[in-house]
Formats: C-alpha cells, structure tokens, sequence
C-alpha cells in the first residue's frame, strides 16, 4: 500500500488485448516492486537535434527547448504559437461538428420569438457554460430560461424525471443541453416527440448509438478540438452566433464583445480538468487575464470569500474558487451557483458567495468523514494481487461526494476506483482511473448490469441496482486485467531534464514560465536534480509535522549556497538519508518580502546516481 500519489493523466495503453497475469513468482515479485516504490522516474530521452533547432530558429534556451520537445512541440513554428497563445490564432467555430445545424436552429428560434430553455449540468463546466450561453443569447434577442437538475432529485444529465421537470416548468419548443445529452437516447426522442428540438452542446463520449437531436455539437464526431469541454464549446457556439449575426447585418451583433467571457471560460476549462493544449491553452492563458480584472459581481463576490487577489492561476481556480461554485451542486442546488455567476451588482452577488462558502465548509465535512470511513474499509481488505479495480459501495454513502472521495482511495491504493453510495432501489457513485484503464469504454462493457453510465476515459459516473455491485467488481476487475500491466499500477513521475543544481536560477526559471498556464495535458516542469547532499541536517515542519524542510547543496562544491526544498505531505516518510542523493522535484519561485529566490519542491528521491536512471 502507498500514500499520496501524484500521476499524470496521459494515457499509456499498455499491452492492449493481453491479460495481465498477477499471481506467480514473476508477479509476486513486481508486486514487491510496485509497493517498495512511490514512482516510476521516467526522464525524457534528450534529442540534441531538435533541441538544437529550437534554440536556434526560436532563441531560446537549451532547458526550454527540451521541455517544448518533451510537449509535443520540436517544429519551431509550433513552438512559437505555445510560448505565444493568441486569440486570433482560434479556428473558425463552423469547423465544430453540426454547428451550422445549432447556428440555423438558435435563429429560426429567434425569428419566431420562441422561448428556449439552457439545461445545464451542476459542475462547474456545466454552470459557467450556462451562464456564458445565458449572458450572450439574452442582450441579442432571444428569450432565454435555464434548468439545473437537482443531483439528488433528477440525477445526472438528460434524465426523463428531469426532462419532464424542465418542461414543466420552461414549457418549449427547444432546449439547449449543456455538458451533457450525447447519450440520452430515449429522452431526447421522447422530446421529439412532444415538438421539443434538442441541440447537445457537450463533450462526453457517445454509447453505441446516436440521440436522435436536431444538432450533435460534440467534439468526439470529430477530428478536431477534443480537447474542449462543454464552456469551450458554449464560447465557440457564441463566436459562431456572432459571425452569423453580422454576416447578415442583425443589429447588435456588432457591437457585442466576447473578450468579457473568457473569466467564465477559463474558470470552467481548469476546473473540467481537460488538457490545457490547443485552444484550452488559449482561452485559459488570456481567460486568467480576464479573471484576474474581472468586473463580474459574481466573480469578484466569490473571489473575496475565498480570499483570492492579484493574478489568478490554475491553482486559485482548482482549489479556491472551483470547489466552491461546485459545493451546490454536491450538497443542494446548482441553482445558488448559476445565480451568483448571474448576479448583476455586487448587493446581490455577496450573500450567494458567502452561502456557496458556508456550503463548501459543509462539503469538506461530510467528505473527510466519509473518506476516512472508505479508506479504512478497502485498507482493511486490500489484496493488490486481486484488486486491480477497486470497486465499494454502501447505503447512504453521500452521493455528492463519491467523485472526490474515489480520488483520494485512487492517490492512497493506485488503482481504477469506483465509489458507489444512495439508498432506495437505486444507487448511483462515481469512478476515477489511472493512465491504461479507459474508464467510460469499460462501463460500457457492463451495460447490462448499469441502470445508466457515461463520461471519459479518467473518470465517469453510474446508475446501478445495489445487486449487480459484486457483479460489477468482478467484470471490472476481469476488464483491466486485459490491459494493465503490474508495472502501470505505480504511477509514473514524468521528468523534463537531468541537472545539476547550479544550472537552476531565477532568470532560468522566468524563461521556463513562458510555458505557463501549467495543469492538464501541460503539467509543471519537473526536473531530476544530481549529486545533492545535506547542507545542514532536515527540520520537519507543519502543525501535524507532516512536511520537511532541507537545505541541500552539491556534493564537491564546498561554500556554495545551500538551496531550500519543501516536501509537503511525507507524512512519517524519513527524509533522504543517502550521504549524496538525486532528486525529483518542481522548481520554484519564493517571493516574500521582496525577495526572490530559488526554491525546490520535492517529489521524490533516490541514493545519488552517476548516470541514467
């Protein structure tokens, strides 16, 4: 067993199509291996040639020229337009599969005056795209409600009870699905057949068959912009509006800006967690800009209660202000979070900010308690050469949080969960994977025994009979052993460059942040580190003493200054006890009181080793 994992959510298929055999003295033996570590080190192999070229064609250094290749970027011209992300480099959004069919529908709409109806999901890619499609359809002539389903009530996405919810309350002609609907086969054909049109703005896989919607505006038909999530797709869908508009001349259209969006774009693609590449890496790097200012009361009340100034970054998104805006949906309403991103003064907007943060208090409660009751659960049952897939569920577990408590049985255990809680004759839970184990392709393996399944490769969600759980576990288990090897059930710790120490320093580090905004897809630059040794002996730190604090140096440079590095999180984990050791680690800028300085946070270390590892 092991603690506190990082990973990285590129895929590695593994050894597709061949079972994975985990018994023997072979397995036995791997198995150790896998529990003795807490990574794979996996350095990239340098490539001179094209290093060497981007340092020429693109002047930069041969560090960041390393870490562009090691992204996918060695053409020069490639790597100019990801150190610059501009948005006059987006693609027209009529290339987005039967956007034009959207596009028609949304005006012909508009030309009779009908009424349509946003149905949203309660994340908070689903909340910023309704509000995102709400802020631009409604000042441009359409007449616009918006529908959140309760997650207790109506359960996620297109679900007949809240389809008919919908209706019954925004009685029309069209409805807009947002972040979800591409597998709601049987409601959006019994919208149909009601005179409903339905237009899916949504990026989740598909199941074996298509829904039957007036327009599928779904990267996944394509070849294309797979990386956007639903807020993505709800900014193209209004470029696309715009163009429209003025190629015929509507008034309006041309005056209207889009710029002032892109708070909510940014907010909603960090917290979707899709990669931050292609036009993610744009609309997030100038959506932060616009974060930062942003004039939005909803926004600037959330941004005061979570204590967040100054420039934002992923972080503040992921961690401050996105579990927040989430907290409705997981404890009560999504409602209470669409309102505050539509709030229009700040009268209104700063007591809906302060309840989401008193719910978010309330969110961190039930989680840490329930957490801490599943971990002991599968800590006290654990057989690593059984469960590849770990698959627990009980009666009143709250259903609010399984995503968030599977994340953490997957950092503790590493492997493919599954947390399954409700009562009643259904129960309903959440899945998160690891990189080899398409999560959403496996639960479609086990439709017979689902009620209702969906998402992506990393994580998806279930609707099932409390019977078929077993079951479920078993099939689960039988599927990833097929694709997984013992090897991929450790988590590998992707490194950018071998150094040594005196090559870090505050103008290298500076260059390096031109690879900002760090996060899916474009992880933090992380770097092996040589020949280190103590400078003066470690101090744990913390309220619990759960972190380390050293002071490290080169071995053979005497009277050079030492170098701080941080382990948050070791836990009871000795710290590095080698008379010389290499370590992993994500390089740093501290800044307090003026100064800055170079500072290292370690993720792992080894004795000291002369050449590759």
């Amino acid at each position: 067993m092991r603690s506190e994992r990082a990973r990285e959510d590129d895929p590695d298929p593994g050894k597709s199509g061949e079972s994975a055999d985990f018994r023997g003295a072979e397995a036995e033996r791997l198995l150790s291996w896998c529990d003795s570590m807490k990574f794979r080190w996996n350095i990239a192999v340098t490539q001179p040639l094209l290093t060497r070229a981007l340092v020429a064609e693109v002047k930069v250094t041969p560090l960041l020229a390393q870490c562009l290749v090691n992204r996918g970027f060695s053409a020069p011209e490639s790597a100019r337009s990801f150190l610059e992300p501009r948005l006059k480099t987006l693609s027209d959004p009529f290339l987005l599969p039967q956007m034009d069919r959207a596009v028609e529908r949304l005006f012909a709409a508009r030309e009779r005056r009908e009424e349509l109806v946003i149905f949203g999901d309660y994340d908070v890619d689903g909340v910023t795209a309704t509000a995102l499609l709400t802020t631009v359809l409604q000042p441009l002539g359409w007449t616009v409600r918006q529908f959140v389903p309760d997650r207790f009530d109506e359960g996620y996405g297109l679900t007949q009870a809240g389809v008919e919810n919908c209706l019954e309350q925004h009685p029309s002609t069209l409805l807009v699905a947002v972040d979800c609907g591409s597998t709601a086969v049987d409601q959006i054909a019994w919208l149909r057949d009601r005179g409903v049109d339905v237009i899916v703005l949504d990026h989740h896989q598909f199941g074996p068959v298509h829904p039957a919607a007036t327009a599928l505006v779904n990267p996944q038909l394509g070849d294309t912009f797979r990386e956007l999530c639903s807020v993505g797709l709800a900014f193209k869908l209004a470029h696309a509006v715009l163009k429209h508009g003025r190629e015929v001349g509507l008034p309006g259209f041309d005056r209207f800006e889009l710029k002032p969006l892109l708070d909510l774009v940014a907010l909603g693609t960090v917290a979707d967690l899709v990669p931050l590449t292609g036009e993610n890496r744009i609309l997030v790097a100038v959506g932060l800009e616009r974060l930062s200012s942003t004039t939005r009361p909803g926004l600037v009340a959330l941004k005061e209660v979570a204590g967040v100034s100054g420039d934002c970054a992923p972080y503040n998104v992921g961690f401050q202000l996105g579990p927040r805006l989430n907290a409705a949906g997981r404890i009560e309403t999504a409602r209470a979070a669409l309102d505050l991103l539509l709030a229009p003064d700040l009268e209104t907007a700063r007591p809906l900010a302060e309840a989401l943060d008193q719910t978010n208090r309330e969110r961190q409660n039930i989680e840490r308690r329930m957490a801490d009751d599943v971990v002991g659960i599968v800590r006290s049952k654990f057989d690593p050469e059984r469960d590849v897939v770990i698959v627990e569920g009980a009666p009143l577990w709250h259903i609010g949080v399984v995503g968030i408590v599977a994340s953490r049985v997957l950092r503790e255990f590493y492997r493919p969960t599954l947390i399954i809680g409700g009562d009643g004759n259904y129960w309903r839970g959440s899945g998160r994977s690891v990189p080899g184990f398409d999560l959403a392709a496996a639960l479609r393996d086990c439709g017979d025994l689902l009620v209702k399944h969906g998402g992506h490769a990393m994580a998806a969600g279930v609707t099932l009979e409390p019977a078929n759980l077993p079951a479920l576990r078993d099939r689960l288990n039988v599927l990833a052993r097929r694709v997984l090897t013992v090897e991929q059930l450790v988590p590998e710790l992707r490194l950018d460059a071998s150094i040594v120490l005196g090559d870090l320093t505050t103008d290298c580090l500076a260059e390096l942040g031109r690879l900002e905004p760090f996060g899916q897809g474009n992880a933090p630059i992380q770097l092996v580190v040589r020949q280190l040794r103590h400078a003066r002996p470690p101090q744990r730190m913390g309220k619990e003493q759960q972190h380390w604090k050293l002071w490290v140096t080169e071995v053979g440079r005497a009277g050079s200054n030492p170098v701080e590095v941080v382990w948050w999180g070791a836990g009871e984990t000795p710290a590095p006890a080698s008379a010389s050791f290499d370590l992993a680690v994500v390089p740093e800028i501290n800044a307090y009181n003026g100064v800055r300085r170079l500072q290292l946070k370690m993720l792992d270390w080894r004795p000291a080793s002369g050449g590759d590892l």
